[in-house]
């Protein structure tokens, strides 16, 4: 039998580390001949991907053990049995669970690997949640982005081992905002344009501040939040980058980010619909944004698999 150990070294409910998501809260519940297990609990509507590496892991199995929770790979979307086991391994491609109720799932993977993953995740979701305390709005805004920006990635047919850097690059592509003065950023009528220029700067500030990340891997996805704001035709900052000189990831965030925008009501402007967010959306398609993620996020969206 293997050893067993409870992790109370740090911050923890009770005895076991609990990271909390938007998507439900993973505890840690110890280590078995060096597999890690947790119990992932999966809030109803929220969803996260499995992206097996070999080079990372040998280990990776996920395990129903209550509710409802549908999985999708390769465009195939069937039900998971109570149960029923699912093995990371035998997966080419990224496969995404789904709560379609709140469910409990039992994760089994390599200790060493999963430990530093975990506390490395329970660090930047904490700052997140300095996020929330400071513009709740941002700190959902953000989680929405990360949700759109994958399932864009998955159509596109992209390598899952650039995931993390998209889900990250993604989930904290505002994360500058934070050194922006809140009246400019909830300011109701239309900015200066000294406020716009400062306004302008937390793309920047915002891969600066990943770059100095103590995550290592992180400073990796700093070049999405730099560049999410660049513009297909030239005319976005703060580089002015064109074309393919914008890179794919940030491409994707660019188009979702305003799509949330356009359709989620703030202080300074009113929501507008569906519709008309993705009419806009077209209007941008090879100016503002980039062509072909226009069109598989609408595609997406036709199929109803972000309704």
């Amino acid at each position: 039998m293997g050893t067993t150990r409870n992790y109370t070294h740090r911050q923890t409910d009770g005895q076991y580390p609990v990271l909390r998501m938007t998507s439900g809260q993973i505890m840690i519940m110890g280590c078995w001949n060096n597999v890690a297990e947790a119990l992932f609990s999966l809030n109803e509507g929220g969803s996260f991907c499995a992206q097996y590496n070999p080079e990372n892991t040998v280990v990776e199995t996920y395990t129903l053990l209550d509710g409802e929770v549908e999985i999708e790979h390769r465009g195939n979307r069937t039900k998971l049995q109570i149960g029923e086991t699912l093995d990371a391994s035998c997966y080419e491609k990224i496969v995404t669970f789904y709560g379609t109720s709140n469910s409990e799932i039992l994760m089994k993977m390599d200790a060493d690997f999963y430990e530093q993953l975990f506390f490395e995740t329970q660090t930047l979701q904490t700052e997140m949640d300095a996020v929330a305390r400071v513009d709740g709005y941002t700190y959902h805004h953000c989680d929405r982005i990360r949700q759109y920006a994958i399932e864009v990635w998955k159509r596109m047919d992209q390598p899952k081992c650039r995931l993390k850097l998209l889900r990250w690059g993604s989930y904290f592509h505002d994360i500058g905002k934070l050194a922006i003065p809140i009246e400019i950023l909830n300011k109701p009528g239309k900015l200066t344009g000294d406020e716009w220029e400062t306004m302008k700067l937390h793309s920047s500030i915002g891969a600066n501040i990943m770059r100095a990340h103590p995550v290592e891997w992180l400073k990796d996805a700093a070049f999405i939040v730099e560049q999410h704001h660049e513009r297909y035709d030239g005319k976005g900052y703060p580089y002015g980058l064109k074309g393919d000189e914008i890179s794919l990831e940030a491409a994707i965030v660019s188009v979702v980010d305003a799509y949330d925008a356009m359709i989620t009501e703030r202080v300074y402007k009113q929501a507008v619909t569906v519709e008309e967010a993705f009419a806009e959306l077209k209007r941008g398609r090879g100016t503002q944004f980039h062509p072909e993620v226009v069109d598989r996020f609408i595609e997406i969206f036709q199929e109803k698999k972000l309704a």
